[in-house]
């Protein structure tokens, strides 16, 4: 049966073997792929990619070439600025060709997936479709957006800032067990400014305080909201560590918590494990009495800072989130999957709720339900939505849930 197109017009395949640049010819035709561009070695390429245009929009590379081999290749595209979508396909072992993806997206290369020859047309379909492969249909360089702390402290006045709400669900059964609360910025003349923008310009400026309070009220008014229509859905909030530092701070959210009448219980904090703070006793007594008062403590990120053990051992957690980069591609990378598998092992033991980041197929959340994990967060559920959107949605989802179930 024929496969569905790609939503990808041209292919550069630089191959040292005609038999191989053949057939991956031939699969890129299946897909409905209709042009194709062919170099032998990563010389050949990257004379191509400067004499054509428009370039391709995706490089299939081999590793083993004369003259430039696939590796080198990668490190001189980066050098010469081309922004194209590249997979890896060899016949050399896995942990080689993953260890190739990776320096790839090291450089910062858009790395869509690391394959075994010969190319198989719906690995290669799955490829482009997947998240990863969603990089297709970006921009090649995020403009750069000239917003200062005056701006988002205007925003912050104005309740520009607002909060969206991703669903967390129950890994065996596809049920929406919680919510993640998210800030967003829509300025008045740029549109949309990225979190990984303001939320570092909120913490240099000393405007995280205010946003995160901002944050915390709106979820719990929508909560609150929620509940009045009898739905009961714990919200997790982030929490810069740079609040940490706050001796007030567990009075502060516990008070909010009171006044919004909710439960302790109905509230999870997220704390990044890789982040640091000055002042460390004072964060371990914050977090203390925010476990004290009955909220839960989220480690977010987890794996992807340099005390992941230290951290469990001295704060009293509930609930490990294991970053996106661990999930991500897990299902045809067996070092991930012996990494993920044991984070779950770990968390498991100490009665911890694990929730996984980033799930976009399905291939993950089955991988998921084998080894155990609680939760699942990422675009296969939903992407984050209006706080008003989430009681119609999830009558919608129920269909979803169910083939998750199975």
């Amino acid at each position: 049966m024929r496969l569905p197109p790609v939503p990808i017009a041209s292919v550069l395949i630089v191959d040292d073997s005609f038999v191989q640049r053949d057939h991956a010819v031939s699969v890129c035709r299946e897909l409905g792929i209709e042009k194709m561009h062919e170099a032998s070695n990563g010389r050949e390429a990257l004379a191509l990619l400067t004499a054509i245009a428009p370039r391709p929009e995706l490089v299939i590379v081999d590793l083993e070439m004369p003259t430039m081999d696939g590796p080198e290749f990668l490190v001189k595209l980066q050098e010469r600025g081309f922004d194209i979508p590249v997979i890896v396909a060899s016949s050399r072992e896995r942990a080689l060709i993953d260890t190739v993806r990776e320096m790839g997206g090291v450089l910062g290369l858009r790395m869509l997936a690391a394959v075994q020859k010969p190319l198989q047309a719906d690995v290669l379909r799955q490829a482009i479709l997947s998240a990863a492969g969603r990089e297709l249909r970006r921009t090649s360089h995020r403009p750069e957006l000239a917003v200062d702390a005056t701006a988002l402290a205007d925003a912050l006045e104005r309740s520009d800032v607002y909060v969206h709400y991703q669903p967390k669900a129950d890994i065996r059964t596809g049920i929406v067990r919680g919510v993640e609360a998210l800030a967003r910025w829509t300025h008045p003349t740029l549109g949309p400014i990225p979190p990984d923008l303001f939320i570092p310009l909120a913490e240099r400026s000393q405007l995280i305080h205010r946003l995160t309070i901002d944050v915390m009220n709106q979820a719990m008014l929508q909560n609150a909201a929620w509940r009045a229509r009898g739905l009961h859905l714990p919200v997790a909030i982030n929490l810069s560590p740079t609040l940490l530092e706050r001796a007030d701070l567990a009075l502060e959210i516990s008070s909010l918590q009171q006044c919004h009448g909710l439960t302790p219980d109905q509230i999870v904090v997220e704390i990044t494990e890789s982040s640091l703070v000055t002042r460390v006793g004072t964060a371990l007594s914050v977090l203390a009495q925010l476990r004290l008062r009955g909220f839960g403590l989220s480690i977010d990120d987890y794996g992807t800072g340099f005390s992941s053990m230290q951290q469990l051992a001295r704060i009293p957690f509930t609930e490990l989130k294991i970053d996106r980069s661990f999930v991500r591609g897990a299902p045809e990378r067996e070092s991930l999957q012996v990494i993920l598998r044991s984070a779950i092992d770990m968390a498991n033991r100490l009665g911890l709720v694990t929730v996984a980041e980033g799930v976009e197929t399905l291939q993950e959340w089955r991988m998921l339900q084998e080894f155990g994990c609680t939760l699942g967060q990422g675009w296969l559920i939903a992407r984050p939505m209006p706080g008003d959107d989430l009681i119609g949605w999830m009558k919608q989802y129920r269909v979803q849930a169910a083939q998750l179930r199975a």
